[in-house]
């Protein structure tokens, strides 16, 4: 079984998102260009995984909203799901969420994706990949704790964000980036190894650096691990 890295752990999450208001502006344009941008040499992964072809040549997504923590209606998480898989095509390989009858007829087919809420598939991580079962687990747990730390943030942008990390694994990026601004990233490691970033300053004047959606280097590696043409001059189209 594949246990994706913690996107970080859930106290330094809560810690960061209860200070969301005091986010500063500076350093916005440098992150802006590298979420678009994937220079030559950019791109760095930490030594926790190893990138390997997607699970399929598309991408099937069905959705169980079962579990799911109240505030969260059916079509909330749906559009964040459709987000993602949208972003990740410019990978090469089409993704989309499709509609399912709540047999297990779709799901059962090798290209398909299940995300459903589940606190023990999750491991108690906001979500959790399994691309051998082709599952992604999202954590109500970490959600609800998120919601009573700081009941006024938009959970919204986590959602968003933990979704198209965890995609990332079904299209073959194993290893996480050490990129800060990349959704497939994390900031450090336990041995007081930092992410990279353009502008250090700008990865401390905000709260949360990562992107919601994957950025050019993150769709660069997937379209190198799946041999498709590389991004025209770097920058997502």
């Amino acid at each position: 079984m594949f246990r994706s890295r913690r996107l970080p752990s859930l106290l330094r999450w809560l810690v960061f998102l209860a200070g969301w208001a005091l986010l500063a502006c500076a350093g916005a344009t440098v992150r802006d260009e590298e979420i678009a941008e994937c220079r030559a040499g950019e791109i760095s992964t930490w030594p926790d995984g190893t990138d390997r072809p997607a699970i399929g040549r598309q991408i099937r997504i069905v959705y169980r909203h079962d579990g799911a923590p109240a505030w969260f209606d059916a079509a909330t998480v749906s559009q964040s799901i459709d987000r993602a898989a949208q972003a990740w095509s410019g990978c090469g390989i089409p993704a989309e969420l499709v509609a399912s009858d709540g047999s297990d007829g779709v799901a059962a087919l090798p290209d398909t994706v299940v995300i459903l809420w589940d606190e023990a598939g999750s491991l108690g991580n906001f979500g959790l990949a399994n691309p051998g079962k082709r599952r992604l687990f999202l954590g109500p747990q970490a959600f609800r704790q998120l919601r009573k730390v700081n009941p006024g943030y938009d959970a919204r942008q986590t959602l968003q964000m933990v979704i198209s990390h965890e995609l990332g694994h079904f299209f073959g990026l194993m290893a996480h980036s050490r990129r800060c601004v990349d959704v497939l990233s994390y900031y450090h490691d336990d041995r007081g190894n930092q992410c990279q970033t353009r502008d250090p300053a700008g990865l401390k004047a905000v709260v949360e650096y990562r992107s919601q959606l994957p950025t050019a280097c993150d769709i660069a590696r997937c379209r190198a691990v799946n041999r498709i043409s590389p991004l025209k001059n770097g920058r997502l189209q």
